[in-house]
């Protein structure tokens, strides 16, 4: 029952960002929102800093569960498939992905002001670019780590802002999927080139 209502609290939280923003949350709307006391709320999480930090660590590893569970995966898919439907799974017109996606967009550009995130949200995306890396790593072997981290951290850059503009009504869903689709591409046919066995990379 202390689980469930754990994450009752932090359910409710990301769907309070996802609304209102970081500065929106208040932890007397939150208990509203979750159908709990502040008084468990505070028993849990301690302080408002705490939600935060424990709901940014929710919402990235539900997004792991869901980008982990690839629709349509075979054992015959390439590693560059696997690759472009990982990430093609952040832009589904679900209410879970919408609310993660907004969530996640407002933990951000709230740590512009709250400098206690910044370090939370640096874990966060460490930790996601090192996914990525991985995966191009399967895509192009014989690619070095930086080279490979270089090409993560520009598709999941690029994955947000695209993110957004869907979010935001400013680009449709199939074309914010098409443009990430042919991103994936274009990186790992760079990569390919650029440390094909026995050449050696441009600098240029």
């Amino acid at each position: 029952m202390t689980t469930d209502r754990r994450t009752a609290i932090l359910e409710g939280a990301a769907r309070v960002i996802s609304r209102r923003g970081v500065r929106g949350l208040r932890v007397e709307q939150l208990a509203a929102e979750a159908g709990v006391s502040t008084a468990l709320i505070y028993y849990h999480f301690k302080d408002r800093a705490g939600i935060l930090r424990h709901t940014l660590e929710f919402i990235s590893d539900r997004a792991e569960r869901y980008t982990a569970g690839v629709e349509g995966a075979t054992d015959t898919a390439t590693p560059h498939q696997e690759l472009e439907r990982s990430l093609l799974l952040e832009f589904q017109d679900h209410s879970e992905v919408r609310e993660n996606s907004t969530a996640w967009g407002e933990l951000r550009a709230s740590a512009v002001f709250e400098p206690e995130l910044r370090k939370d949200l640096a874990r966060a995306g460490l930790t996601w670019t090192h996914d990525v890396a991985a995966l191009l790593g399967q895509a192009c072997p014989t690619v070095p780590a930086p080279a490979l981290t270089a090409s993560a951290e520009r598709l999941t850059a690029l994955l947000e802002g695209l993110s957004t503009r869907w979010l935001s009504g400013a680009l449709p869903l199939a074309h914010a999927r098409e443009l990430m689709r042919e991103a994936v591409s274009v990186e790992i046919g760079h990569l390919s080139r650029e440390w094909a066995p026995g050449e050696v990379p441009s600098r240029t």
